[in-house]
């Protein structure tokens, strides 16, 4: 948003300007894959492979899960790489073996 505010006189004109920026978040869900491991767990994006961690509980595991993504979002920026999106679709497909 800009505003604008210009003041008259007889001698000479004053321009001032007032530039506002504002950072406009996106918010993207990503889809989070959990496999037991015999120290805890591990977690992984589907859509974002690079972003793995580890915790000893699910909680522990989330929450890192959640830290590495956005450290990653913030790596991928300064790199000016493109962000992968999320909306992946997991299904489980039984199969008679």
């Amino acid at each position: 948003m800009m505003k604008s505010n210009v003041s008259h006189n007889k001698k000479s004109a004053t321009i001032n300007h007032i530039i506002i920026f504002t950072n406009i978040a996106m918010l993207i869900t990503y889809t989070a894959k959990y496999t037991k491991t015999n120290s805890g767990y591990m977690g992984q994006l589907i859509e974002w492979q690079e972003v793995i961690t580890e915790g000893e509980t699910i909680e522990e595991c989330r929450a890192m899960l959640q830290d590495a993504t956005k450290e990653m979002v913030l790596a991928y920026r300064q790199q000016n790489k493109e962000i992968p999106t999320g909306g992946s679709l997991l299904e489980q497909i039984p199969i008679e073996v």
